[in-house]
């Protein structure tokens, strides 16, 4: 395997394919209280982005708002990589190397989104398994990185059936190999709108929870925008006996109320959390009139900072054509005061923040998720708080 060719990924096919100006996304240093409404996302100024050199120099004496132990990136950002035959490329291919890669630019945390990779790639293709994560930790502890959480497997069942629970608990031990400290899932606890079903959700996921705690393991789920609309908990029934007016309060509102702040935490993807702000902001109340309020994802994690150990740092430009209101760009490129929003949640020694990009892999640009990764850490290193 040769070294990664930093010339092979940033030429003139990758500036074209990023499509995106280099702006500078530390946009306020107003700090807003804890309990204040965010300023309206679709006003947010642009900004540019900022690299390492400016960082030391121009930022010099400012407080990080991301401490370099805390910066890290979930591997389903460059899955291309990671599943690269290593017999057909000279970039980074399979684990190892992605790894090798990323302590470079100067991660020094992963999330896992799964445990394979390219059949020729060192330790063959499934490493989720006890013998896999034992050469998965090696690999970590090599390059100087640890393994903050997993999208691994949430049992289907409930009840538990017997064989689930098992595949749960070697999940828990592959987690604990790895030296994780959570463990979690990438969909919603439930994907309907009504309380009895987020009610069982509850029940499951304490259940869950308490079996992860007992390993040593936090468990967390891992939610997109669907999960901050509004709970249907009252009003007329429709044919089925099912509420169709809301009570105001959202679906992970109420499933953080019903669930054990010991064993059920959250991981908060921002990028999907203001695309929420953006899509529901008005409720039918039970009486039949509309009211509108507001989502301010910086503000329910003040009021539950301990259960959010967790985030994807998502940028996205704002696309009012677009039915989510923003497109996905290489984090701090995008529309997303993330200066303000960290300012805001506070903690920054417990919040371990992941950079994500859904769309990085490029069929067109083999290095191209990489590259995004390496943008993506220099602007999460970039991030300083107001003199």
């Amino acid at each position: 395997m040769t070294a990664f060719n930093d010339e092979a990924v940033t030429g003139d096919a990758l500036r074209r394919t990023l499509g995106v100006s280099r702006r500078r996304f530390l946009s306020t240093c107003t700090v807003a209280t804890a309990g204040a409404i965010a300023a309206p996302v679709l006003g947010a100024a642009p900004a540019l982005a900022q690299g390492r050199s400016e960082a030391a120099g121009h930022d010099r004496g400012r407080a990080t708002l991301v401490p370099p132990d805390k910066r890290g990136i979930i591997l389903y950002t460059v899955r291309d990589a990671t599943g690269r035959d290593p017999l057909a490329s000279d970039l980074p291919s399979g684990f190892r190397e992605v790894f090798r890669q990323l302590s470079r630019f100067g991660y020094r945390q992963v999330e896992f989104a799964g445990y394979g990779q390219h059949a020729n790639a060192p330790g063959g293709a499934d490493l989720g398994t006890v013998k896999g994560a034992k050469l998965l930790r090696s690999w970590l502890d090599e390059y100087g990185l640890r393994a903050q959480g997993s999208h691994g497997f949430i049992p289907p069942s409930w009840p538990l059936t017997p064989s689930d629970v098992d595949a749960f608990k070697r999940w828990l031990e592959i987690a604990n190999i790895l030296g994780m400290e959570h463990m979690g899932t990438g969909a919603d606890p439930t994907s309907t709108p009504y309380r009895a079903d987020w009610d069982a959700a509850a029940q499951k996921w304490n259940t869950l929870g308490a079996i992860a705690r007992r390993a040593g393991i936090k468990l967390y789920t891992h939610n997109h925008d669907s999960a901050y609309d509004f709970l249907l908990d009252g009003g007329p029934l429709d044919s089925q006996g099912r509420p169709t007016r809301s009570s105001g309060t959202r679906k992970l509102e109420y499933f953080l109320k019903t669930t054990d702040r010991k064993n059920v935490y959250l991981e908060l993807d921002v990028f999907w959390a203001h695309v929420a702000q953006y899509k529901f902001h008005t409720y039918t109340a039970h009486d039949g009139s509309q009211q509108e309020d507001v989502f301010d994802p910086a503000a329910l994690v003040v009021r539950n900072t301990n259960r959010f150990p967790l985030f994807h740092a998502k940028d996205g430009v704002v696309n009012t054509q677009s039915g989510l209101g923003y497109d996905m760009v290489p984090f701090g490129t995008g529309d997303i005061d993330y200066r303000r929003f960290f300012t805001r949640v506070g903690a920054k020694n417990y919040h371990n923040p992941m950079v994500e990009q859904d769309n990085a892999p490029s069929t067109s640009v083999p290095g191209q998720s990489l590259e995004f990764a390496r943008i993506g850490y220099d602007n999460l290193a970039a991030l300083r708080a107001c003199n």
